[in-house]
């Protein structure tokens, strides 16, 4: 097993819920919810089967929901300030509690969600869950925060708009507008918090997130200077919710819009937080390239690649992109590729098998491929993408928009229709193509060796589309691999050119082998020599993974 991370995102409400019923703006006695207790050893050993090496379970911390929970002590929140029945998990209630839609027994609800990091790490999984440190729910109120501890905006001074040492930032003299019709009891903020989307203003548009706040860093928005000493009260304060969770086992942090928080923050909390805990990593939200090396050297040990990889493969896999572009993706973070985390689908981004992506899991095939395996960098997969799950029912607050809500007590098709056995042929198809790229991933030792883009010696000719096919190499030690993407409806019929330079760079003998498909089991010989190509046909919407094994030749001493 090499060092290769895999990301398995569950939205932990949803994933084992096996409730079918599936009523849009449903209750959870309608639809259900899943439970921590769902993961039990046999359903995380599967999950490790797939080459998974971390769980994010997304969705743990108590959020602001519409289901009254109050005879168990937890406030209730107004309904006009929550997105839909079950809530955005993102819409943070309280940070040192767990969301009781979870829980069998609510009372025990924490002790729950320990076994289920015991358990994990039993079956091999590191666990990561969200921290959200950008805004917090309009009703935030902590029930569970530890003694000693004072609740976010409890010192403030409201009367200030801004005020370095204040959680929130505040409208003076203006009372909260919400933007939900409500024929009930109005509710009441007054003096109104400015909304977690920088909307300084009482009155937030619907298409504002209006259900939260926006957490004050010592940041003045007016002047955008930033006030950082004495150390602003909100730093203190969310760096002892770190120090929290991760004192009860979680092995990282997906961090919720990590860019809108000054990295100034990030740099104090991550080294605080390392040094307690040198094994924990911080996974960052940041969609503006120009940031991400800042963000990095604020503590960031992996960043969303959206805007480069995942754009790029998903133009690449809709067919209005060309597959050479992949190549200026990479290049464009070559320097810090290591910290660049590759997806296809997570809980913000439309499935991929949806009518407003490619509307078929199959086309997805040579996409998963190439972001899988062409670097040494982590991967992350949403659940229920080795199904080819669809996102497009219309679920209430969510709406059907390609995504699998995070707003709706719900049940995945997919998930339920695969634990029956019930999947359809294509279904399986992309599960086992899921099953082996990640495996291969994980297992061949070449994936943690040298990367070699061929597409530079591959412009398009009559027997290469560089529109649609994609060909790199990696090598470690004296194991090869060969992949060749098609992104092409069409089975494809072609010559790789593979340049000298290669064979000098990565030690590669020249010489007639027999090379295995590892996602086919097929075999073929092919005569390697510099400067020359190698013929095969790869199938339409797939991918060749060719391995080969060789006696390593002296290596060069300069790179190209």
């Amino acid at each position: 097993m090499n060092n290769k991370f895999i990301i398995y995102q569950i939205f932990t409400r949803l994933y084992g819920n096996r409730n079918t019923t599936r009523k849009p703006w449903g209750t959870i006695e309608d639809n259900g919810s899943g439970k921590f207790n769902d993961f039990t050893q046999k359903e995380l050993k599967r999950i490790k089967s797939l080459g998974v090496s971390h769980v994010w379970y997304t969705g743990v911390i108590r959020h602001a929901s519409q289901t009254d929970y109050s005879a168990n002590g937890i406030p209730t929140q107004h309904p006009s300030v929550v997105k839909g029945k079950a809530g955005s998990p993102y819409a943070i209630a309280d940070y040192y509690d767990v969301d009781p839609d979870l829980a069998t027994d609510v009372d025990k609800r924490m002790k729950e969600f320990e076994a289920l990091i015991a358990r994990s790490h039993k079956a091999g999984l590191k666990v990561i869950i969200d921290f959200v440190p950008n805004h917090v729910a309009r009703q935030y109120q902590s029930i569970a925060k530890p003694e000693g501890v004072i609740d976010l905006g409890a010192d403030d001074n409201t009367n200030d708009g801004f005020n370095p040492q204040n959680n929130f930032y505040y409208c003076p003299g203006c009372d909260f507008v919400t933007p939900l019709a409500y024929d009930g009891e109005p509710y009441k903020e007054s003096p109104a918090k400015a909304t977690g989307n920088d909307a300084f203003t009482p009155s937030p548009s619907v298409n504002d997130w209006f259900e939260t706040v926006k957490l004050n860093y010592g940041v003045d928005y007016w002047t955008h200077y930033g006030h950082f000493d004495p150390v602003p009260k909100t730093w203190q304060r969310m760096t002892e919710i770190l120090l929290f969770w991760a004192a009860k086992g979680v092995d990282g942090f997906r961090c919720d819009m990590a860019e809108m928080v000054p990295a100034e923050f990030w740099a104090w909390a991550t080294e605080k937080v390392k040094f307690n805990y040198p094994e924990i990593i911080f996974v960052g939200e940041v969609y503006d390239p120009n940031q991400y090396r800042r963000y990095i050297h604020s503590g960031f040990d992996y960043l969303y690649d959206k805007v480069g990889m995942y754009d790029t493969m998903r133009s690449v896999i809709c067919g209005y992109g060309s597959a050479c572009n992949i190549t200026g993706a990479w290049q464009a973070t070559d320097d810090i590729n290591q910290h660049m985390l590759y997806f296809l689908e997570n809980h913000d981004e439309q499935r991929v098998a949806s009518d407003d992506f490619a509307g078929s899991a199959i086309k997805g095939i040579p996409g998963l491929v190439a972001s899988v395996l062409m670097q040494d960098n982590p991967f992350m997969l949403y659940a229920a993408e080795e199904y080819g799950e669809r996102g497009m029912d219309a679920e209430g607050f969510s709406g059907k928009d390609g995504r699998t809500t995070i707003f709706d007590y719900w049940s995945i098709d997919t998930l339920c229709r695969a634990e029956n056995g019930e999947l359809t042929a294509e279904e399986q198809h992309v599960f086992d193509m899921h099953q082996k790229v990640l495996g291969i991933a994980r297992k061949e030792k070449a994936i943690d060796g040298d990367f070699y883009d061929l597409m530079y010696v591959n412009p398009w000719s009559a027997h290469f589309d560089n529109n649609k096919q994609y060909a790199f190499l990696r090598k470690k030690d004296n194991e090869l691999l060969l992949v060749v993407c098609n992104f092409n409806g069409i089975a494809a019929d072609i010559n790789v050119n593979i340049p000298a330079h290669a064979f000098e760079f990565l030690s590669i003998p020249e010489k007639k082998t027999t090379a295995t498909d590892l996602l086919t089991g097929e075999k073929q010989a092919f005569e390697f020599k510099g400067d020359s190509s190698v013929s095969m046909v790869v199938p339409a919407f797939s991918a060749r993974v060719w391995k080969m094994s060789f006696r390593e030749a002296k290596k060069a001493t300069s790179k190209k």
